[in-house]
């Protein structure tokens, strides 16, 4: 069995009660059932989001931002499709770009979703999300305003501080000083607020803060702690830092 029909079967929290489950409901059928009754009371704030409780997450919010530009075209699944199977194998792609293609049919309540997820959702998994929704809109090499404006509603729904989201962001749009603004500090700061930006950040983004949601996911947490690595080392190179 893949992961995703693994994770529906077994992993479902929050992510049954409220407009998630709402929308997933048709998909999964009895598999509810058996978790509803616990689950509709919600999961108290700061318990650990689970993989289920992720992956259910990131497909209804990729549905959202695919819906932005008020189309979805059959290059935009391969795109998709392509990101699945690179990060999680075929089994599991084939499964989750069949409940997308669900989800697509459907009006999705963004901002009822992403409160829940909000809620919900602990902070280091929530800055994933925000890394995985661009990496994924950025699947055909470039992302239209529509997307971005929807990932930073998304973003403000959930509880992502506007540092953080600039931080992400530029880790995939390139902007003026994006080295910095990835540390979220000013081109104005010292060598020693540098490196003291580097440290918290690289604690923030370390792949370990994300180890309870899965390899799978932990794939994206190495990417996004090494542009972290790596916008560090141009300022270091361009301030000739040891």
């Amino acid at each position: 069995m893949g992961h995703f029909a693994k994770w529906l079967g077994g992993s479902l929290g929050w992510v049954v009660g409220g407009p998630i489950g709402g929308l997933l409901g048709f998909l999964v059928g009895s598999m509810f059932d058996s978790t509803t009754s616990q689950s509709s009371t919600g999961t108290s704030r700061g318990v650990r989001t689970t993989q289920g409780d992720f992956g259910m997450s990131l497909l209804v919010l990729v549905a959202a931002v695919m819906k932005a530009d008020g189309k979805v075209v059959k290059s935009e699944l391969e795109y998709v499709k392509l990101f699945f199977v690179r990060q999680f194998g075929q089994e599991s792609a084939r499964q989750a770009l069949r409940m997308l293609k669900d989800l697509l049919k459907q009006e999705i309540p963004v901002r009822d979703v992403s409160l829940q997820i909000g809620r919900y959702m602990d902070y280091s998994s929530k800055l994933q999300l925000m890394h995985l929704l661009f990496n994924i809109s950025l699947a055909d090499t470039r992302i239209h305003t529509s997307e971005i404006e929807i990932i930073e509603r998304i973003s403000g729904y959930i509880g992502i501080s506007p540092t953080d989201f600039l931080s992400i962001k530029n880790m995939f749009i390139p902007e003026t000083d994006s080295f910095y603004k990835i540390l979220e500090i000013d081109p104005s700061s010292s060598n020693e607020e540098v490196k003291k930006a580097y440290r918290r950040m690289a604690m923030k983004y370390h792949p370990d803060k994300v180890s309870h949601l899965g390899d799978e996911f932990r794939k994206t947490a190495d990417e996004k702690f090494k542009k972290v690595n790596d916008a560090y080392e141009k300022i270091k190179k361009e301030r000739n830092l040891v």
